[in-house]
Parts: C-alpha cells; sequence; structure tokens
C-alpha cells in the first residue's frame, strides 16, 4: 500500500527483498531494499524525505535544448508533469536526452546526425528508466526523430508510459508581397516554404527581400513544424501512447500545459492497473496508426519509425503492411506541405479525437485498443465533436476523398529490388518518365539547379545517402524545397536512398534499398539514363538492358567495398549496426 492506501502493482521486475521478508510496496524497488542504504542515502541528499521514500518514482524525460523552437519550451512542460505527479503521490524526476533539429541541419553535414538521434534518444531513456528502476516513464518529445525515440525505448524498458507531444507551432506572417510566388502580405508563411524561398531566389524568381521576409517571419515561437510534420505525434495518439488532443494541441496554447499536469493522474492510474507500453502496443494499434497516416497524407518517416518501434515492441509489421493499408485508405486531410492547412486548423476542427471518432464509426479504425486513459480509443473520442463537412474542409469526407487510396506507395523494381517509398498526394501526378543526373553529394546540387541544368524531366537521384552511406540517412527538404521554389516540381522526378522531411513535397521517391553504399543498383545509374516511375503498377524501372547493369556491376565490384566516410564515434557505430531502411534502420 502507498502512503496514500492505493495499490500498486510494481512492473516489469522481479519482487525485492529485505531479509526475509518480500516488499510489495508501490516505490522504486531500489527505495524499497532497505539493505541498500547507500541509494536511499542518495535519495536523501537530493531532498526526499521519509515519506517520500514509500512513493512510485516516475522518470521525467523532456527532449529539451535552448537551439530549437521544436524543444525550447520542453523543459518548462516537464516541470509542469512534475508539478502533476506531485499532487498525485509521484514523486516526479526530470532527465534529459538529446535532440537534433531537422530544420536547422537541412542541407548540412548535421543531418546525418538526426535519424541516429532517435536511437541516443530510445537509448538513454531505457538507460535511466532501468538503471534508476523508475517504476514510470513520461517523455516530452518534439521534433520528428524524438517521439520514436521515446516509443522505442517504451517499448524496451516496459514500465507504465506516457508520452506528451510537446505540440505544433503556429503560423507565422508574411510582411511583404510575393506576386511570383502567389503569395501577399498578411498570408500565413511556414518552415517548408523557407526552404522553397532558396529555389525560388536561387532562379530568380523572386528578390532577395521576398526570401529574407519568409524567413524571419516562418517560425514566429515554439512548437514543431506546422504542417504534417506532425505525422508522429498522430501516430502516438492513434497507437494510444498520448492523451487525447495531444497530437494537434499547438505548443502555446493554455490547454497544453493542463494536459501535462494531467498526466500524473493517468501515470498513477496506468501503476495501480499494471498497465505497460506493451499491453497497448498490439498489432491492431500499429494498424490503425498506419491508416491514419494515410488518411492525413503523413511523412514517410513514417513507415521507418512504425517498423522500428513495432520490433522493439516484438510486434510483427512489415513494410508491405503499409501497401496493404493504403490500397483501401483514402486520403481526407488537407494539411501541409501538400495541402492548405496547419495542425492548428486542424485542431480548431475537433484535432485527432474527432478524425478517430469519425473513422471509427465508418470502420477504418478498430476502436477497442487499449489507451493510457486506461480506457479504449473509442471510448477516449466518444465525446469528440462530430467533423462538420459543411463548415470546413481541412478534412474531406470519405465520399469526396483528395485521393481514393492512401499516398504512400511502396514502389519496387530493377531501380529498387527490394523496395521504395513514394509520397504521392496524387497532385504530382501517377507517372514520371525522365532521365537522371546524379549527385553523390546533395552540396553539388544547388550550383546545379542555380545554372539552370535541372529541368523539366530531370530524374534527380542522390545517391549514398542511406543510413550507412551517408551515414545517417539524411532528410532532403532542402532539394525538395529547392525544385519546388524553382517551379519545377510537378514537372521532375527525386530518387534516393535517403529519406524525407514530413515537409516535402513533389514527385519524390526515398528509402531505395539495398542502397548505394551497399552495391544496390541506384550506384550504377548514370546522367542519362531512363527513369520510369509508374505508381499504379508500384514500379520503378531503370530502362538500362541486363547485359549493361551486369557491367557497370562488374567494375563497381572491381573497385572494391566502398570505404565508410566515418572512422569513429557515434556515425561510425551507427554506419556499423543500422539495419536496411525498408526493416526500420533500427540499431539495436
Amino acid at each position: 500500500m502507498s502512503s496514500q492506501g492505493v495499490e500498486i502493482h510494481r512492473v516489469a521486475r522481479p519482487p525485492q527483498t529485505s531479509g526475509n521478508v518480500k516488499l510489495n510496496k508501490i516505490s522504486s524497488a531500489i527505495t524499497q531494499d532497505k539493505t541498500m542504504g547507500g541509494s536511499q542515502a542518495m535519495l536523501y541528499a537530493v531532498g526526499f524525505t521519509e515519506e517520500d521514500m514509500e512513493k512510485p518514482q516516475i522518470g521525467i524525460s523532456p527532449v529539451w535544448w535552448e537551439g530549437n523552437p521544436c524543444n525550447n519550451h520542453l523543459l518548462e512542460l516537464g516541470k509542469k508533469i512534475k508539478e502533476g505527479c506531485i499532487a498525485e503521490g509521484l514523486m516526479g524526476l526530470m532527465f534529459n536526452t538529446i535532440g537534433v533539429s531537422d530544420a536547422i541541419t537541412m542541407g548540412t553535414e548535421g543531418m546525418r546526425y538526426s535519424l541516429p538521434s532517435r536511437d541516443i534518444i530510445a537509448d538513454s531513456i531505457e538507460a535511466v528508466t532501468m538503471a534508476q528502476h523508475y517504476d514510470g516513464n513520461i517523455s516530452v518529445p518534439g521534433c520528428d526523430k524524438n517521439m520514436p525515440g521515446c516509443l522505442i525505448a517504451a517499448a524496451r524498458h516496459n514500465r507504465p508510459t506516457i508520452i506528451v507531444y510537446g505540440g505544433t507551432i503556429q503560423a507565422g506572417t508574411r510582411h511583404v508581397d510575393c506576386p511570383a510566388m502567389g503569395f501577399k502580405k498578411g498570408d500565413e508563411v511556414n518552415i517548408g516554404q523557407a526552404f522553397e524561398a532558396f529555389g525560388a531566389y536561387a532562379t530568380g524568381r523572386i528578390s532577395d527581400e521576398e526570401r529574407f521576409d519568409v524567413i524571419r517571419h516562418a517560425c514566429p515561437g515554439s512548437g514543431a513544424c506546422g504542417g504534417i510534420a506532425n505525422t508522429m505525434s498522430c501516430c502516438l495518439e492513434a497507437l494510444g501512447m498520448s492523451l487525447p488532443y495531444s497530437a494537434t494541441t499547438p505548443a502555446m496554447y493554455p490547454e497544453k500545459v493542463q494536459e501535462c499536469l494531467r498526466a500524473g493522474k493517468y501515470m498513477k492510474m496506468l501503476l495501480e492497473k499494471d498497465i505497460k507500453p506493451r499491453d497497448i502496443l498490439t498489432r491492431q494499434a500499429f494498424l490503425n496508426a498506419i491508416t491514419v497516416v494515410n488518411i492525413i497524407g503523413g511523412s514517410t518517416n513514417s513507415v521507418l519509425h512504425l517498423l522500428a518501434i513495432s520490433r522493439a515492441a516484438d510486434v510483427p509489421l512489415t513494410i508491405d503492411d503499409f501497401q496493404e493499408i493504403a490500397n483501401k485508405t483514402p486520403f481526407l486531410a488537407d494539411l501541409k506541405p501538400s495541402g492548405r492547412y496547419m495542425q492548428e486548423d486542424f485542431h480548431k476542427i475537433g484535432g485527432l479525437p474527432a478524425l478517430l471518432k469519425y473513422l471509427i464509426k465508418r470502420g477504418l479504425i478498430v476502436g477497442d485498443t487499449l489507451t493510457v486513459t486506461g480506457k479504449t480509443l473509442a471510448e477516449n473520442v466518444a465525446d469528440a465533436v462530430d467533423i462538420n463537412f459543411d463548415t470546413q474542409d481541412v478534412i474531406r469526407p470519405l465520399e469526396n476523398p483528395l485521393k481514393p487510396e492512401g499516398h504512400l506507395t511502396i514502389l519496387r523494381g530493377n531501380l529498387a529490388p527490394d523496395t521504395a517509398v513514394a509520397k504521392l498526394t496524387g497532385k504530382e501526378g501517377l507517372r514520371f518518365e525522365g532521365t537522371a543526373m546524379c549527385f553523390d553529394v546533395e552540396a553539388d546540387f544547388y550550383p546545379a539547379l542555380a545554372a539552370g541544368k535541372i529541368t523539366p524531366g530531370t530524374a534527380v537521384i542522390f545517391r549514398y545517402q542511406g543510413p550507412k552511406g551517408a551515414p545517417g540517412m539524411p532528410e532532403m527538404l532542402g532539394p525538395t524545397g529547392s525544385i519546388m521554389g524553382a517551379g519545377l516540381g510537378n514537372s521532375t522526378c527525386l530518387i534516393t536512398d535517403g529519406r524525407f522531411s514530413g515537409a516535402s513535397r513533389g514527385f519524390i521517391i526515398g528509402h531505395v534499398t539495398p542502397e548505394a553504399q551497399l552495391g544496390g543498383p541506384i550506384a550504377l545509374v548514370r546522367d542519362g539514363d531512363r527513369i520510369v516511375v509508374d505508381a499504379a503498377t508500384r514500379s520503378i524501372h531503370w530502362d538500362v538492358s541486363d547485359e549493361e547493369i551486369a557491367r557497370r556491376s562488374q567494375e563497381l565490384q572491381a573497385k572494391g567495398p566502398r570505404p565508410l566516410r566515418v572512422k569513429r564515434g557515434i556515425l561510425l557505430r551507427y554506419a556499423r549496426d543500422v539495419a536496411p531502411a525498408n526493416v526500420g534502420a533500427y540499431c539495436d
């Protein structure tokens, strides 16, 4: 029994004993064992009282640092979570982990550290939670890799866990007209347009004043990218690992603070009922999340992340599950980058609970999966507003979709014998034929664009950008944004063994496997080769004869294995250990 008289089951660890007496209290196992007086002494030193020693210990892990708007407010949210834990008789103990800004590192060598940061986050949360014998964890992620990192950790340590998404950013406002790109003073502006502005400026479509206006005002304050870069927050809520409305509530809304304060109450309930992450992370929960990704037009990163999370949770899931669901799931959400609306607009019409309620009612989502509220997904959203399709068009009805099938397309062909992942909303067309222009280093692309070498019909190939080859599988938002800004988004194709940001749009294909570093066919493509991509047949064809492919392959093999680009440190360990993209690029 706790000091408040509530029996709570300890989880994921054997009973502790002191002499011949079995301990069956709710406090952390390490503080209960009276033979481990040193541990208690250490806790007295950080402010514990005798009464506190009898309380459950909850690790609170905000992915906080000052240099990124996705994360700079998370420490304060973590403090609010601690307040809520204390109010419920729990000992909230904050600890930190790292993060990497996807936007700030975009187009630089720093982007190679983005995806590896997912695994550092997972490792660090797992390590502290297990080493300190915490009874539960409440994580507070911001940027895209933060969320799957927290969830992979939860699946590994399997202690009661709640994930509080730090919230989306609100839109900025343009201060000058930009007629060449169809914008005027007072229009909304966001981070994706900042990348597109480079391409528009490089090709002479906009002035330096118009370019700077976008950069200066795209990010007005704290919060993660405002469009469908919120894919993983929606997945968290659909999986049942965050509280209702967590996915869509903007970072600076008062409701986000209230969510943090409530987290302690739900953590106490999870401890009382002995509900652990693997009780929630079932195969059906993952299928629900994949359905939501297709409904909202979510990021291709979701394929990587959900595969890695499911593996950590020992849930069977393959890349073909994404295609099977996409085949029967329409694309309904008109959200940026391909659409018109921000995540904040989605929140204003009822947020993800309203959408989930609609999808459960129409049979696209299974509502009997368990969540961190202790209730089912259907019970969580029962009181959500009904989406009014007459007064808003952020979300389309099933009878009038943006696209009748999902936008995620799993491609195969002689250019990607294992798989590749395309993000095709329908606005880009469903077929591309063109000639290749290859880049082994991203920096070489921008001068080519500025010089007018990227023309309609170009298949821009970025290779040696995979998990091992880069290493770190960088995002291609810089190139995709620049291509869109240059007015070439609907007439070119970008193919890479790297990956894309949720803010990317256009005819884009990533996650090509095998990657070039492993000798995949993408390493053999030469400038001028004909490339054909057909979303209808889900094929990616490289129009070169088998004899020519064999000759080029022999030439490549004769050169010997391509050396890794790094010799030590985290990127070397990542390149050594990382699995292919088509199974989630996991590292454990």
